[in-house]
């Protein structure tokens, strides 16, 4: 589908209403809650949150934040479903391996099977700068669900220049983080009633500069267990429902950090991050991963049915030796000083991945840059 009628798509169905008088039984558990009641499940009712990704993480996000009664989900997934991921993403089944159905849409289906009061927007699309602003457009709050740190600047940078919330959240191997994002900035309409003593540091005051490509593990690369998954998405759902229903005083004020194989679990104080620091995001408002400024470009190359990937900028230059060590589970690699060269098969496709000292990489086997930037951060990671 192209970018035109995916965005006419998606505003189509984003300004459609919800029923008057929605059945809130189904509900009644929930609300309960002293700090939810019928007031605060309306509230949810009314509330449009985007999940970008919809992988292990984002596959949770979406099934509990739909259970919950959030009115309105923006999915947006660039990727197909695989059997590798039934291990860990309970949205999808052998069905949806066996049809090719790409993860929004899987997921869109499922959730429709599983409440029918909401609303799903599926978009199957490479998120970035041209294009978040359009698919964000009357967001409440960003569920984090991605596999890469460039798209979560990316997501970062327009939660704090629009005022919104943004719930971080990764997890590889055994371990996992997470942490809520309430914005100091407040430009247009805030998307969360915005005092001093509730708003928090930003992605960018904790951890200020990406890493080099190829430097971080990958599920890919080093495995990953669902435990780890849930445990971090269920945090993150948590906190959603917080900020939601306007329950502020109770967003946490941490970064959680957890090892389920190392029986670890730390909540690391990170509310003088803004303070302490210079952000260039939340502090400076520079926005360069919005602006494009920063992050990766991807240029088709002529006659070779390859894609070249490239970073504008990176912390450090890629350690090749340890890169290939890693990729050596997926194949042959051929590494020297300058360069390594593998061939990977992702989703009963072959690819001939290069990857450069700078992270620059060629990824053969496609013209498509959102099929590139995917085995780019599946197995390299950003």
């Amino acid at each position: 589908m192209c970018a035109g009628s995916q965005f006419r798509e998606f505003a189509a169905v984003r300004d459609n209403v919800l029923p008057m008088n929605p059945d809130l039984a189904r509900y009644q558990r929930q609300m309960l809650l002293a700090g939810i009641g019928e007031h605060g499940q309306r509230r949810l009712l009314e509330s449009t949150v985007m999940i970008p990704g919809c992988g292990a993480l984002g596959c949770v996000i979406a099934d509990l934040l739909a259970r919950a009664g959030v009115g309105h989900l923006v999915i947006v997934d660039r990727d197909f479903i695989e059997l590798s991921n039934l291990q860990r993403q309970p949205l999808f089944d052998e069905r949806d391996v066996a049809d090719a159905i790409p993860k929004a849409e899987a997921a869109r289906r499922r959730i429709a099977r599983i409440n029918s009061q909401i609303r799903v927007t599926a978009i199957v699309d490479d998120l970035n700068f041209s294009n978040i602003e359009g698919y964000a457009r009357g967001v409440d709050l960003f569920v984090d669900g991605l596999d890469n740190i460039e798209t979560r600047y990316l997501v970062n940078d327009l939660a704090v220049k629009t005022g919104r919330p943004y719930i971080y959240g990764a997890a590889v191997g055994t371990t996992g983080m997470a942490m809520p994002i309430l914005p100091h900035t407040l430009q247009g309409d805030s998307a969360w009633e915005r005092t001093d003593d509730f708003a928090t540091p930003c992605l960018r005051c904790v951890f200020e500069e990406a890493p080099p490509p190829g430097s971080s593990a990958t599920c890919d690369t080093v495995g990953v267990i669902g435990p780890a998954v849930g445990v971090i998405a269920n945090f993150q759902v948590a906190e959603a429902l917080k900020i939601l229903t306007a329950n502020f005083d109770r967003v946490s004020r941490v970064l959680l950090t957890i090892d389920l194989w190392a029986n670890e679990i730390l909540q690391l104080k990170v509310s003088g991050a803004r303070e302490d620091g210079d952000c260039p995001c939340c502090k400076r408002q520079n926005y360069e991963y919005l602006e494009g400024a920063t992050g990766s470009s991807a240029a088709s190359l002529c006659g070779r049915n390859a894609v070249q990937l490239r970073h504008r900028q990176t912390a450090g230059r890629v350690d090749l030796a340890a890169m290939a060590a890693r990729l050596a589970k997926q194949g042959t690699v051929k590494s020297n000083e300058f360069m390594l060269r593998t061939e990977i098969t992702d989703n009963d496709q072959p690819y001939e991945v290069t990857l450069f000292h700078d992270g620059r990489a060629i990824i053969k086997g496609t013209n498509d840059a959102g099929v590139a930037r995917s085995i780019y951060a599946k197995y390299i990671g950003s």
